[in-house]
């Protein structure tokens, strides 16, 4: 984790967090905030001195499509997340995103365990597990076979997205508050 200049830092925190109350009240993010944040990240990283500059925060665009496009393609990520991920990616640059997905990714998994249990869809889930390792191992999506398996669905299971990427965020901020003392 590096330090980010505290301009990328306050908007990060501001992106994150509005994002995250979004997806939590309304189920999905805003252009109006994603696509601006993009270019804001790319313009503050191409005039800052601190940070990963424009080279980096291009990258991280790049990264954070190459790994968000394909679950978008599944239907296992929504449009919004992955705008949301590329303007994260853009502010933080591709070490940073790959940092905030690492995090994101493991507060997820904890909180889809906890959701799963509380829901008592242990079973369901484990099934779920099973027929898209499958149906991949086939190179077919998923949801093709299980209608349950695409975000979309009514009957998915799933969690606000934005919020945990914005709790993935903040732990990458507090981590890098950390280490830059």
């Amino acid at each position: 984790m590096t330090a980010l200049a505290p301009a990328l830092q306050v908007l990060l925190a501001a992106v994150a967090l509005i994002a995250g109350v979004y997806d939590i009240r309304y189920r999905r993010i805003p252009n109006w905030l994603v696509l601006p944040a993009l270019l804001v990240g790319l313009l503050l990283n191409g005039f800052l001195y601190y940070g990963p500059g424009l080279r980096e925060s291009a990258l991280g665009i790049g990264l954070a499509l190459l790994v968000d496009m394909p679950l978008y393609l599944l239907r296992a990520r929504g449009a919004g997340d992955v705008k949301l991920m590329a303007a994260i990616g853009a502010i933080v640059g591709w070490r940073g995103w790959l940092a905030i997905f690492i995090l994101s990714a493991i507060l997820g998994g904890i909180f889809a365990v906890i959701l799963t249990l509380a829901r008592g869809r242990l079973r369901q889930t484990l099934w779920n597990v099973g027929c898209i390792l499958s149906e991949m191992a086939h190179f077919r999506a998923p949801h093709w076979r299980s209608p349950e398996l695409d975000i979309q669905s009514p009957r998915a299971l799933t969690l606000p997205s934005a919020a945990v990427t914005a709790l993935g965020c903040l732990a990458f901020l507090a981590g890098s508050a950390i280490l830059a003392r």
